[in-house]
Order: structure tokens, then C-alpha cells, then sequence
């Protein structure tokens, strides 16, 4: 089995400018990611992106696993998703499977990724996908409870919860990536993660807010 890492990465970046190699807790925030999957089980990393900046800071980390691919600017745009990406990185490379890791959430480390690819690959799954547990109740705007019965209140002792998608990594096949055009096929298992790592850096606060948990954790 030849299991790789992805992490696509754009240069172009709208909440926060050249967010990927932003100071974070020392180091710019794509490094937090690619150290994970330096030091995990996977044979290689491929980062794509369209940027020169990107591709040389990412080079300059040494990181012996790490290949820096070019993307498209197709899947480079503002429009473009990282669907698109990961979809065209499967057109053009050989793997087996292939675990997507986004950048945005540094609090990812080389046992989440092992854990989640040693589940998948012993595990009855098309895809599993990195969560938080959660036992809150959940309400639409318009006052509709979401994911329980206010009439049957349960005791959280007697409740599973729910998983939240972190978006930390999803794993999937090559082989369904290209046939379903999605990263996450089902059936679906989980890799739980704490729930600090229910945080996605999508704003400055929360560049802020994963440097000091990063300080507190190292």
C-alpha cells in the first residue's frame, strides 16, 4: 500500500494575507501541519500550490518526505475549492490512498494521523475523517431543537453525542476520489481528536487563539 499525504495550499488567501506562512506559535502555520506528517507512517507528502513563496518556504523546511507540486490556477482560484485540488492531484498521481490534511488546523500531530490511517486501513470504511466528540445541544434560528427531545432531556452519561467534522484530514481511496469526485466516501469512521482541535484558523483571533494553545501543549 502506498498511502501519501496531500495539503493543498493557495496563495491567495481572503481573512488573512499569506495566511499558510503566518507566524504561529514561532513558525508559519503550514509547518504545524507538514511536521505532523513528516513524522507519521506516511511515505510521502505532496503540497500543491500556485505559490512561489509557498513552495520555497516549504522547501526550506528539509522536510525529507515533502514534495512541493504545482497547482493549477484552476484550483487556484477564489472560486476554486480544495475538492478541486485533491481531485486533480488524483488525476495525475499514483498512490493507494491518500490522507487530505489542511493546514488550518496546526493542532493535528503525527498520532492523529497514524491513528486515523491504521483505522482505515483495518476498519470495514471508504473514508475516515478527523472529529471532536460533542454533547451539546444543538438548536436551528428558528427555535427547533436540532439533535434532541426537550420533552426527554437525556443525562449525558446516557448519551453517545455526536461527532463534529474538525477538519483536521479525511482519508480516502484514490480509486473513489476519482469515481465519486469527493473526499469522503461511505461508510464513514471517525478519528477523535481532543477538542482543542475543533479549531480551524480562518480568522486572525484564531491564528491568536492556536499559537497559545500551542505554547500550552509544547
Amino acid at each position: 500500500m502506498y498511502n501519501v499525504g496531500f495539503i493543498p495550499l493557495r496563495g491567495g488567501s481572503k481573512g488573512i494575507k499569506n495566511k499558510n506562512l503566518t507566524d504561529c506559535a514561532g513558525k508559519p502555520l503550514v509547518y504545524r501541519a507538514l511536521l505532523a506528517a513528516q513524522n507519521s507512517i506516511l511515505e510521502k507528502i505532496y503540497v500543491s500550490t500556485d505559490s512561489i513563496e509557498i513552495k520555497s518556504a516549504v522547501e526550506e523546511f528539509g522536510f525529507n518526505k515533502v514534495e512541493v507540486i504545482n497547482r493549477s490556477p484552476e484550483t487556484a482560484s477564489d472560486n476554486a475549492t480544495s475538492e478541486s485540488a485533491l481531485i486533480e492531484f488524483a488525476q495525475k498521481h499514483e498512490f493507494d490512498n491518500v490522507i487530505f490534511i489542511q493546514a488550518t488546523s496546526p493542532l493535528i500531530t503525527p498520532e492523529d494521523i497514524n491513528g486515523g490511517l491504521d483505522k482505515f486501513l483495518k476498519g470495514n470504511y471508504n473514508s475516515v475523517i478527523s472529529a471532536v466528540k460533542n454533547h451539546q445541544f444543538l438548536w436551528s434560528p428558528d427555535g427547533t431543537p436540532i439533535n434532541y427531545d426537550p420533552q426527554n432531556r437525556p443525562r449525558r452519561q446516557d448519551w453517545e453525542g455526536y461527532y463534529i467534522e474538525n477538519g483536521a484530514f479525511y482519508i480516502s481511496s484514490r480509486k473513489n476520489i476519482l469515481q465519486n469526485k469527493c473526499r469522503i466516501t461511505p461508510p464513514v469512521g471517525f478519528w477523535e481528536m481532543q477538542k482543542p482541535a475543533l479549531l480551524e484558523v480562518d480568522s486572525a483571533e484564531d491564528l491568536k487563539f492556536a499559537g497559545k494553545i500551542l505554547k500550552i501543549l509544547h
